[in-house]
């Protein structure tokens, strides 16, 4: 093939995979964030959605939120609220063009590694359009899976450029390692699976670069020491990286009481044997898979073992004769080992997600595999392409379907209990979805549901008090938030939904003390800082409050609610020495801004930190358009509040709280 043909074929070939990914992954553009870490990673997340910023780049390398320290995804993502909004399609959108150069990634690298066109583009749209791809892409929450894969496959690319430059003593090889090391840094820097990504070198070293290998007289092998030397500053870069992960993780590593030893090696093992299964015939797909039953584990883990192990024999018998047996089979064993459960953070016996970057080990031996023992076939060429596009075609149909049930989290919920049994989370995030619905009955069901099965979860007690609260029911609320407590007490929801309760009940002084032991573990908690601010204000402590308000607003500067609260403070305050007209009039401006302009309640704001300012004009015809506001609303106590603010505006006086 001519270098030209060569070239058309290597652009047509990516352009099909780029195509063929959004295709089928391209409706979740439309898809609605999930009830499921969604909140936390972007339509909850303050820093996020005020976009790209100096102090949210300081956050987001500062931060070990979400209990990780990921601050290239934090700030990919806030650059998709930057140019897209804070709407769900901009982030769905950049999902799916990153798995999208993801998928041309691995063609060229094997492409490169090894020249073998057909099988490269076969490894590429397999690992492209495979079902276990779905929670990846159409997860907003998982950007930091698609985003480090990126980076992840961009450092193997420039690895293997590096080696083929360093064999043949190329005057670039520097060059290559070098962008080899800023990528893998800038992985790392999206998610700390990475970290293996040395052994998975060391493996293409062995196959398709073949630095091992004399069997050419112009190549001298490259000694394992010398192999593993030049790997030194990406082994170090790994230590720093589980170093930080541990550290960031503390409060979602699971105790060894909670999953034992023995119970995780079961899992690990089982785990193997079932991303095998799920790779050949990926049904029953789940958001959350739930840890097996300990009598059932431990014999499925002894088959799991016999398996392992005897493929791990067989592919070490024919290291020599096929040598790409060994590259996949232990680049899909060692990808997985970060989080196979030996350290288990979260209560997931497995995810999809975790197959993102490992599958690709197990596509190569497929693929190389196939092409090998087909060498005899008759009408070998028409049976591998027929064979080949039936195989991903089905799963490019199966990858659509799966991406319809991400499309809300009422789907994903009732997929994920349809597929799995004893699913704990699902009930506590269906119940969420149902509650928000108005259906607290049934919601209820699912709480309790969820705590038949796992009594000790703490967020379905949360969950399930907040039900109750809202029927009316606060003893019975009070007792499921304090067992939350009891059983994870840095529970700062709970605390926030006790505390909620105490001050409804009239017991500010017990509210702000949980207020403040929550802000003492969650100090960057803008919600937090705010109840606190607005149970102080109520206990009369205003100096305090108005600190908690402006924390609040240093954190979210988007916070109309608390930009109202601190104005009408400023503005109102028996405290003499507090109160500042000017300040509170442009807090409140910006409010009513905010606002859209139509809130009564801001609007009385306004109207009383202009008469604070002594601009009483300005101040009667605010506070007359809040009480309109207010009586078309049907508030007739605050339309009562209001006039009488009017009267002192008409008398040229302020308004002022008493002490």
């Amino acid at each position: 093939m001519s270098s030209r043909n060569r070239k058309r074929t290597i652009s047509g070939t990516c352009l099909l995979l780029a195509l063929a990914v959004i295709l089928v992954f391209g409706r979740t553009v439309r898809h609605e964030f999930v009830n499921y870490d969604d909140d936390q990673y972007f339509y909850s997340n303050p820093h996020v959605q005020a976009g790209l910023s100096w102090a949210g780049t300081m956050w987001a390398f500062g931060t070990r939120y979400a209990s990780n320290w990921h601050p290239l995804t934090w700030l990919s993502l806030m650059l998709d609220a930057e140019v897209f909004g804070t709407g769900p399609a901009g982030p769905h959108l950049t999902n799916v063009l990153l798995h999208a150069a993801n998928a041309v990634l691995v063609y060229l690298l094997l492409r490169g590694m090894t020249g073998a066109q057909w099988r490269s583009a076969f490894v590429a749209a397999v690992f492209a359009l495979h079902p276990l791809r779905v929670e990846s892409v159409a997860w907003v929450a998982e950007r930091k899976d698609v985003l480090s894969g990126f980076f992840g496959l961009l450092t193997l690319v420039m690895y293997g450029r590096y080696a083929v430059e360093s064999k043949a003593h190329g005057p670039k090889s520097r060059v290559f390692y070098g962008l080899a090391l800023l990528f893998f840094i800038l992985g790392l820097m999206s998610k700390p699976m990475l970290v293996t990504l040395p052994f998975v070198m060391l493996l293409l070293d062995w196959w398709p670069l073949r630095r091992f290998d004399c069997s050419t007289p112009a190549s001298r092998p490259a000694p394992l020491l010398h192999l593993v030397a030049e790997k030194l500053p990406f082994f170090a870069l790994s230590a720093v990286s589980i170093a930080a992960t541990v550290f960031a993780q503390q409060g979602a590593i699971k105790p060894i009481q909670w999953f034992p030893l023995p119970l995780r090696i079961a899992n690990a093992l089982d785990s193997y044997v079932i991303y095998l299964g799920q790779m050949l015939y990926p049904s029953g797909l789940a958001v959350f898979y739930p840890y097996s039953s300990a009598e059932k584990l431990p014999w499925s883990a002894v088959l799991a073992l016999g398996l392992l192990a005897g493929i791990t024999a067989a592919v070490l018998a024919l290291r020599r004769t096929r040598p790409y047996l060994l590259t996949g089979w232990f680049w899909y064993l060692g990808m997985l080992v970060p989080v196979i459960g030996l350290v288990q953070v979260g209560d997931q016996a497995r995810a999809d997600r975790f197959t993102y970057l490992p599958q690709i080990g197990l596509c190569i031996l497929a693929a190389w595999t196939l092409n090998d023992v087909s060498l005899s076939w008759r009408h070998r060429p028409r049976i591998l392409t027929a064979g080949a596009v039936v195989v991903v075609a089905a799963l490019a149909v199966g990858s659509f379907i799966q991406t319809s049930y991400w499309r809300d989290s009422e789907a994903l919920w009732n997929r994920a209990l349809a597929c799995t049994t004893r699913n704990y989370v699902a009930h506590n995030n269906l119940g969420i979805v149902v509650a928000q619905k108005g259906h607290p009955v049934e919601a209820m069901k699912h709480f309790q549901r969820a705590l038949e099965i796992r009594p000790n979860y703490a967020d379905a007690h949360n969950d399930l008090g907040i039900v109750l609260f809202q029927q009316g029911r606060s003893a019975e609320a009070a007792r499921h938030f304090q067992r939350a407590l009891e059983i994870k007490p840095d529970f700062v929801e709970a605390e926030f939904n006790l505390c909620n309760l105490l001050a409804q009940e009239g017991r500010w002084a017990d509210a702000i003390r949980g207020y403040r032991r929550a802000v003492q573990l969650h100090p960057d908690s803008a919600k937090l800082r705010f109840r606190l601010g607005f149970a102080l204000k109520h206990q009369g402590e205003f100096a305090e409050a108005i600190a908690e308000y402006r924390k609040v607003l240093e954190l979210d500067p988007g916070h109309v609610l608390a930009r109202n609260n601190l104005a009408w403070v400023l503005a109102t305050c028996p405290e003499v020495p507090l109160r500042n007209g000017d300040e509170a009039t442009e807090l409140a401006q910006r409010a009513r801004q905010g606002s859209g302009g139509n809130d009564p309640q801001i609007l009385d704001t306004l109207g009383a930190a202009y008469a604070e300012a002594g601009r009483f004009a300005e101040a009667l015809d605010t506070a007359r358009q809040a009480q309109r506001l207010a009586e078309a609303r049907s508030n007739a106590s605050l339309a009562q509040e209001i006039a009488g603010r009017i009267r002192l505006y008409q008398a040229n006086s302020p308004y002022h709280e008493k002490p």
